[in-house]
Protein backbone atom coordinates (compact mmCIF):
# COMPACT_ATOMS: atom_id res chain seq x y z
CA UNK A 1 0.00 0.00 0.00
CA UNK A 2 3.05 2.25 0.02
CA UNK A 3 2.24 3.87 -3.32
CA UNK A 4 -1.12 5.02 -1.95
CA UNK A 5 0.25 6.97 1.00
CA UNK A 6 -1.45 10.38 1.21
CA UNK A 7 -3.47 9.69 -1.93
CA UNK A 8 -7.13 10.73 -2.07
CA UNK A 9 -9.89 8.14 -1.94
CA UNK A 10 -13.56 8.99 -2.40
CA UNK A 11 -15.99 6.51 -0.80
CA UNK A 12 -19.70 6.68 -1.59
CA UNK A 13 -22.39 5.33 0.71
CA UNK A 14 -20.01 5.90 3.61
CA UNK A 15 -22.55 6.50 6.37
CA UNK A 16 -23.27 2.83 7.13
CA UNK A 17 -22.33 -0.77 6.48
CA UNK A 18 -19.57 -1.54 4.01
CA UNK A 19 -18.86 2.14 3.40
CA UNK A 20 -18.06 2.75 7.06
CA UNK A 21 -15.57 -0.11 7.16
CA UNK A 22 -13.93 0.82 3.85
CA UNK A 23 -13.50 4.50 4.72
CA UNK A 24 -12.01 3.69 8.13
CA UNK A 25 -9.61 1.08 6.76
CA UNK A 26 -8.44 3.39 3.99
CA UNK A 27 -7.66 6.11 6.52
CA UNK A 28 -5.75 3.59 8.65
CA UNK A 29 -3.75 2.58 5.58
CA UNK A 30 -2.53 6.07 4.78
CA UNK A 31 -5.22 7.50 2.51
CA UNK A 32 -6.91 10.86 2.74
CA UNK A 33 -10.58 9.88 2.58
CA UNK A 34 -13.54 11.90 1.37
CA UNK A 35 -16.61 10.11 2.73
CA UNK A 36 -19.86 10.77 0.87
CA UNK A 37 -23.44 10.14 2.00
CA UNK A 38 -26.75 11.93 2.42
CA UNK A 39 -26.61 11.57 6.21
CA UNK A 40 -23.84 13.97 7.12
CA UNK A 41 -24.40 13.51 10.84
CA UNK A 42 -23.62 9.80 10.51
CA UNK A 43 -20.43 10.62 8.64
CA UNK A 44 -19.32 12.91 11.46
CA UNK A 45 -20.06 10.18 14.00
CA UNK A 46 -17.91 7.80 11.95
CA UNK A 47 -15.13 10.37 11.89
CA UNK A 48 -15.21 10.70 15.68
CA UNK A 49 -15.02 6.91 16.02
CA UNK A 50 -11.57 6.92 14.40
CA UNK A 51 -8.40 7.23 16.47
CA UNK A 52 -7.95 10.89 17.28
CA UNK A 53 -4.70 11.18 15.31
CA UNK A 54 -6.46 9.97 12.13
CA UNK A 55 -9.64 12.03 12.25
CA UNK A 56 -8.09 14.89 10.27
CA UNK A 57 -7.55 12.50 7.34
CA UNK A 58 -11.30 11.76 7.11
CA UNK A 59 -13.41 14.39 5.39
CA UNK A 60 -17.21 13.98 5.60
CA UNK A 61 -19.13 15.47 2.69
CA UNK A 62 -22.89 15.48 2.23
CA UNK A 63 -23.73 14.27 -1.27
CA UNK A 64 -26.72 12.48 -2.78
CA UNK A 65 -25.00 10.48 -5.51
CA UNK A 66 -28.28 10.08 -7.42
CA UNK A 67 -28.14 13.83 -8.12
CA UNK A 68 -25.75 14.51 -10.97
CA UNK A 69 -25.22 18.15 -10.07
CA UNK A 70 -24.26 17.24 -6.49
CA UNK A 71 -21.80 14.64 -7.75
CA UNK A 72 -20.19 17.18 -10.10
CA UNK A 73 -19.95 19.77 -7.33
CA UNK A 74 -18.47 17.26 -4.90
CA UNK A 75 -15.75 16.01 -7.23
CA UNK A 76 -14.93 19.60 -8.20
CA UNK A 77 -14.53 20.32 -4.48
CA UNK A 78 -12.24 17.30 -4.11
CA UNK A 79 -10.11 18.60 -6.97
CA UNK A 80 -9.89 22.15 -5.66
CA UNK A 81 -9.20 20.99 -2.10
CA UNK A 82 -6.93 17.98 -2.60
CA UNK A 83 -5.85 18.11 -6.24
CA UNK A 84 -8.01 15.30 -7.57
CA UNK A 85 -9.42 11.82 -6.99
CA UNK A 86 -6.90 8.97 -6.93
CA UNK A 87 -9.20 6.12 -5.85
CA UNK A 88 -12.97 5.78 -6.01
CA UNK A 89 -14.84 3.15 -4.02
CA UNK A 90 -18.36 3.25 -5.41
CA UNK A 91 -20.31 1.56 -2.63
CA UNK A 92 -23.71 3.30 -2.47
CA UNK A 93 -26.58 0.88 -3.04
CA UNK A 94 -30.14 0.10 -1.98
CA UNK A 95 -32.70 -2.71 -2.19
CA UNK A 96 -36.48 -2.30 -2.15
CA UNK A 97 -37.16 -5.91 -1.26
CA UNK A 98 -40.63 -7.40 -1.24
CA UNK A 99 -42.01 -5.16 -3.98
CA UNK A 100 -42.94 -7.47 -6.86
CA UNK A 101 -41.79 -6.22 -10.22
CA UNK A 102 -44.74 -7.81 -12.03
CA UNK A 103 -47.47 -6.24 -9.93
CA UNK A 104 -46.24 -2.97 -8.45
CA UNK A 105 -48.44 0.11 -8.63
CA UNK A 106 -45.86 2.64 -7.46
CA UNK A 107 -42.68 2.66 -9.55
CA UNK A 108 -40.81 5.07 -7.28
CA UNK A 109 -38.89 2.30 -5.41
CA UNK A 110 -37.78 0.89 -8.76
CA UNK A 111 -36.58 4.26 -10.03
CA UNK A 112 -34.77 4.91 -6.74
CA UNK A 113 -32.97 1.58 -7.00
CA UNK A 114 -31.85 2.22 -10.56
CA UNK A 115 -30.75 5.76 -9.77
CA UNK A 116 -28.74 4.65 -6.73
CA UNK A 117 -27.28 1.37 -7.96
CA UNK A 118 -26.67 2.17 -11.61
CA UNK A 119 -26.85 5.85 -12.53
CA UNK A 120 -24.82 6.99 -9.53
CA UNK A 121 -22.03 4.72 -10.78
CA UNK A 122 -22.17 6.51 -14.13
CA UNK A 123 -21.91 9.92 -12.47
CA UNK A 124 -19.15 9.07 -9.99
CA UNK A 125 -16.97 6.97 -12.28
CA UNK A 126 -17.07 9.65 -14.97
CA UNK A 127 -15.88 12.34 -12.57
CA UNK A 128 -13.24 10.16 -10.92
CA UNK A 129 -11.85 8.82 -14.20
CA UNK A 130 -11.68 12.27 -15.78
CA UNK A 131 -9.71 13.46 -12.75
CA UNK A 132 -7.26 10.57 -13.11
CA UNK A 133 -6.94 10.88 -16.87
CA UNK A 134 -6.21 14.59 -17.02
CA UNK A 135 -3.51 14.21 -14.36
CA UNK A 136 -2.10 11.09 -16.08
CA UNK A 137 -2.52 9.26 -12.77
CA UNK A 138 -2.85 5.48 -12.66
CA UNK A 139 -5.76 5.40 -10.25
CA UNK A 140 -8.17 2.66 -9.27
CA UNK A 141 -11.96 2.51 -9.37
CA UNK A 142 -13.58 -0.13 -7.18
CA UNK A 143 -17.29 -0.81 -7.58
CA UNK A 144 -19.15 -2.75 -4.92
CA UNK A 145 -21.37 -5.01 -7.00
CA UNK A 146 -23.27 -8.12 -5.81
CA UNK A 147 -23.61 -11.82 -6.50
CA UNK A 148 -27.06 -10.74 -7.70
CA UNK A 149 -25.26 -9.05 -10.57
CA UNK A 150 -24.30 -12.49 -11.89
CA UNK A 151 -27.27 -14.69 -11.00
CA UNK A 152 -30.76 -13.75 -9.86
CA UNK A 153 -30.99 -15.21 -6.35
CA UNK A 154 -33.96 -16.70 -4.55
CA UNK A 155 -33.89 -15.09 -1.12
CA UNK A 156 -35.99 -15.39 2.06
CA UNK A 157 -37.02 -11.71 1.99
CA UNK A 158 -39.17 -12.06 -1.12
CA UNK A 159 -38.76 -10.47 -4.53
CA UNK A 160 -35.68 -8.33 -5.15
CA UNK A 161 -37.48 -6.84 -8.18
CA UNK A 162 -35.15 -4.53 -10.13
CA UNK A 163 -32.13 -4.98 -7.81
CA UNK A 164 -30.54 -7.87 -9.74
CA UNK A 165 -31.07 -6.04 -13.03
CA UNK A 166 -29.40 -2.94 -11.60
CA UNK A 167 -26.41 -5.05 -10.59
CA UNK A 168 -26.31 -7.00 -13.87
CA UNK A 169 -25.98 -3.57 -15.49
CA UNK A 170 -23.04 -2.79 -13.20
CA UNK A 171 -21.33 -6.05 -14.20
CA UNK A 172 -21.58 -5.06 -17.87
CA UNK A 173 -20.49 -1.50 -17.08
CA UNK A 174 -17.31 -2.68 -15.36
CA UNK A 175 -16.23 -4.52 -18.50
CA UNK A 176 -17.16 -1.48 -20.60
CA UNK A 177 -15.07 0.73 -18.32
CA UNK A 178 -12.12 -1.67 -18.53
CA UNK A 179 -12.19 -1.44 -22.32
CA UNK A 180 -12.71 2.32 -22.37
CA UNK A 181 -9.91 3.02 -19.87
CA UNK A 182 -7.50 0.93 -21.95
CA UNK A 183 -8.64 2.48 -25.23
CA UNK A 184 -8.07 5.92 -23.71
CA UNK A 185 -4.41 4.99 -23.23
CA UNK A 186 -4.57 4.98 -19.43
CA UNK A 187 -3.57 2.42 -16.84
CA UNK A 188 -6.50 3.21 -14.57
CA UNK A 189 -7.78 -0.01 -13.02
CA UNK A 190 -11.40 -0.98 -12.46
CA UNK A 191 -12.54 -3.76 -10.16
CA UNK A 192 -15.96 -5.19 -9.39
CA UNK A 193 -16.32 -6.73 -5.93
CA UNK A 194 -19.44 -8.91 -5.67
CA UNK A 195 -20.36 -9.97 -2.14
CA UNK A 196 -22.98 -12.45 -1.14
CA UNK A 197 -25.10 -11.59 1.87
CA UNK A 198 -23.51 -8.98 4.14
CA UNK A 199 -24.72 -7.92 7.58
CA UNK A 200 -25.62 -4.28 6.88
CA UNK A 201 -28.62 -1.95 7.00
CA UNK A 202 -29.52 -2.57 3.34
CA UNK A 203 -32.36 -4.88 4.45
CA UNK A 204 -34.31 -4.85 7.71
CA UNK A 205 -33.65 -7.56 10.28
CA UNK A 206 -30.49 -8.81 8.58
CA UNK A 207 -29.22 -10.18 11.88
CA UNK A 208 -32.24 -12.49 12.04
CA UNK A 209 -30.90 -14.19 8.92
CA UNK A 210 -27.47 -14.81 10.46
CA UNK A 211 -27.80 -18.55 11.05
CA UNK A 212 -26.69 -21.85 9.56
CA UNK A 213 -29.22 -21.58 6.74
CA UNK A 214 -28.44 -17.97 5.87
CA UNK A 215 -24.79 -17.20 6.71
CA UNK A 216 -23.65 -13.64 6.20
CA UNK A 217 -20.42 -11.78 5.62
CA UNK A 218 -19.43 -8.71 7.63
CA UNK A 219 -18.57 -5.26 6.25
CA UNK A 220 -14.96 -5.76 7.33
CA UNK A 221 -14.72 -8.76 4.98
CA UNK A 222 -15.53 -6.56 2.01
CA UNK A 223 -13.20 -3.83 3.20
CA UNK A 224 -10.40 -6.39 3.35
CA UNK A 225 -11.16 -7.24 -0.27
CA UNK A 226 -10.92 -3.57 -1.24
CA UNK A 227 -7.51 -3.35 0.45
CA UNK A 228 -6.42 -6.51 -1.36
CA UNK A 229 -7.26 -5.26 -4.85
CA UNK A 230 -5.71 -1.86 -4.14
CA UNK A 231 -2.57 -3.60 -2.96
CA UNK A 232 -1.95 -5.51 -6.19
CA UNK A 233 1.10 -4.51 -8.29
CA UNK A 234 0.57 -1.84 -10.98
CA UNK A 235 0.47 -4.44 -13.77
CA UNK A 236 -2.18 -6.58 -12.05
CA UNK A 237 -5.89 -5.82 -12.38
CA UNK A 238 -8.43 -7.87 -10.45
CA UNK A 239 -11.41 -7.49 -12.74
CA UNK A 240 -14.01 -9.38 -10.72
CA UNK A 241 -13.87 -10.66 -7.15
CA UNK A 242 -16.81 -12.71 -5.86
CA UNK A 243 -17.00 -13.26 -2.09
CA UNK A 244 -19.49 -15.53 -0.35
CA UNK A 245 -19.84 -16.65 3.24
CA UNK A 246 -19.10 -20.32 3.75
CA UNK A 247 -22.32 -22.27 3.38
CA UNK A 248 -24.22 -19.64 1.37
CA UNK A 249 -26.74 -21.41 -0.87
CA UNK A 250 -27.52 -18.53 -3.22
Amino acid sequence: MERWQNKVAVVTGASAGIGVAVAADLVKNGFIVVALARREERLRENQKALPENLQSRYHPRKCDVTKEDQVKDTFAWVESTFGGTDVLVNNAGIISAGVELSSLDNTEPIRNTLETNTMSVVYCVREAFNSMKKRNFDGHIVIINSVAGHKVPVVPVGSLNIYPASKFAVTAMVETYRQEFANAGTKVKVTSISPGGVLTEILPNMRAHLDADHPLLYPEDISNAVLYVLGTPPHVQVHELIIKPVGEKI
